[in-house]
């Protein structure tokens, strides 16, 4: 990571692509809603600088946000309420993540199974707050490719942006996946699984389509009631009909390999992070995002607690991944099928994420982001189509898929969720733009000055580090362990 020093406020730069067609790359960063640029050139920090004499509320953020004055825009973007906001952030991350948390609990027993979930809870709450203010301190930025731009330059903006895409990409094949196991599991297997993940291609391509996540926000309330309603069922189906083996480990040892294996399933399955700049980029109040991480987070960490405790309890060590396949047959498909929906719009989100990180690095700033335009459109839509076709191709025909999901996870997730939001802290504190006590405290005296806070963010910077590292080991010899044993497919196979 490089960190300038110069105290000259900047702004991001350098699209994909700079044609006439789009604006200059000063432009597409720096605005104020108006057709005319402001004038300044180009460096790798913020434009926004909060300083002594700006409030903490984050009214500075509308003049360099990334939609600018909408007014007169015939697509408005920023339209969403910070209720709608803690909707959709519920159905990208409380999805079929949760149904491999009991079986990562029977790995290490359920004491240090459930403590280790509401860790990682209540640092994920942690570390959004941080990428809230620093969303708050730097308007322009819409994706994490924009807040690596301001951090190190273009290098990194590329190389956040592209993990971006990429892991967007592997969730959405993700939840296609999802939805093949549970349109397989509905109609006791009548199909070959690449028609299952095919047929649940379809509607997440459609359901991607829409250009503003205001369109897509509604669709989270019947996602959001029945991730619910399935775990609820599928706790009630547990206690109903509990394995005859079933028996309780308080703790229990395992090697590194097992146990961090049993780490990284609650560790991804707080990983939406990701999405988060791009979800504020579209409220109306982006002061509020806070609002929404607090009801994120404390739904997502209580959820996952109760769901692991009473399907591990009533399932016992041997309970299977995911959960719900350990239910008596009838019992499987009822779970399945109502969590179906919350499958397809999680997928719908992450490849309408891909898409529209792209779209915005090729049209901010144009007459195209705001105007119903053949450019626009047709753009949108190549974008929809690809990032859903890539998902599809990728998860039918590579048949190490799910292991290579696993490796997107540790290479970006690890960062996005936790480790990224230490240096956001570092970067902001040493630059002045500390949202608490530290306002107006430049450089390293900004750190002294707050030793705890410095230490703790360092901390989450080095704990994402490890859990990139180890994860990373962990899901290649889980392919190598796979090959060897036979166990990899065909790609295109049934």
């Amino acid at each position: 990571m490089s960190v300038p020093v110069s105290n000259t406020p900047a702004n991001p730069t350098v699209p994909l692509f700079n044609t006439p067609a789009m604006s200059t790359d000063y432009e597409k960063y720096r605005h104020k809603g108006s057709d005319e640029a402001d004038g300044a050139g180009p460096d790798y920090r913020s434009s926004t600088r909060v300083g002594d004499d700006s409030p903490t509320d984050g009214s500075g953020y509308q003049d360099h946000d990334v939609f600018g004055d909408e007014a007169n825009a015939a697509i408005r973007y920023k339209t969403l309420s910070w209720p709608m906001v803690a909707l959709l952030m519920i159905a990208e991350i409380v999805s079929n993540g949760m149904l491999s948390l009991p079986a990562a609990t029977a790995v290490v027993g359920i004491v240090p199974g459930v403590i280790l979930i509401a860790f990682l809870g209540v640092f994920a709450l942690y570390t959004s707050l941080i990428l809230i203010d620093f969303k708050l301190n730097h308007g322009e930025v819409h994706n994490m490719g924009d807040a690596g731009l301001i951090m190190g330059g273009p290098i990194l903006r590329e190389i956040l942006a592209a993990g971006t895409v990429i892991f967007a990409v592997f969730a959405t094949g993700s939840q296609l996946l999802a939805g093949q196991i549970t349109l397989n599991v509905l109609s006791d297997g009548k199909l070959c699984l690449m028609w299952y993940t095919g047929i649940f291609a379809i509607p997440t391509l459609l359901l991607s389509f829409p250009r503003t996540l205001d369109q897509l926000s509604w669709l989270c309330i019947p996602s959001c009631i029945c991730i619910m309603a399935a775990g609820v069922v599928g706790m009630a189906a547990a206690g109903v009909y509990p394995a005859p083996d079933r028996h309780i480990v308080i703790a229990q040892s395992a090697s590194f390999y097992d146990a961090f294996v049993a780490i990284t399933n609650p560790v991804f399955a707080y990983a939406g992070h990701f999405m988060f700049f791009i979800l504020i980029s579209e409220m109306h109040s982006p002061k509020d995002a806070k609002k929404a991480a607090w009801v994120l987070q404390t739904f997502a960490t209580s959820f996952y607690i109760v769901f692991t405790i009473v399907m591990y309890i009533y399932l016992g060590p041997s309970v299977q991944s995911p959960a719900f396949s350990s239910l008596p047959t009838k019992w499987a498909k009822a779970t399945y099928g109502i969590a179906l929906p919350n499958f397809l719009i999680a997928g719908s989100l992450y490849s309408h994420t891909a898409a529209k990180l792209f779209f915005i690095r090729l049209f901010r700033r144009t007459r195209h982001l705001h105007q119903h335009t053949a450019l626009g459109w047709g753009t949108w839509t190549i974008l929809i189509i690809l990032a859903n076709g890539a998902a599809f191709v990728l998860a039918v025909g590579v048949p190490i898929f799910a292991y290579l999901v696993s490796i997107a996870a540790s290479l970006f997730a690890s960062w996005y969720t936790y480790g990224i939001a230490g240096a956001f802290w570092l970067y902001d504190a040493y630059h002045g733009f500390d949202r608490g006590p530290l306002r107006g405290v430049y450089g390293f005296a900004a750190w002294k000055k707050s030793p705890i806070k410095t230490v703790a963010n360092i901390a989450t910077f080095f704990a994402g580090a490890f859990i990139c590292v180890a994860g990373t080991y962990v899901s290649i010899k889980l392919i190598i362990d796979a090959y060897n044993s036979g166990t990899v497919g065909a790609p295109f196979a049934c």
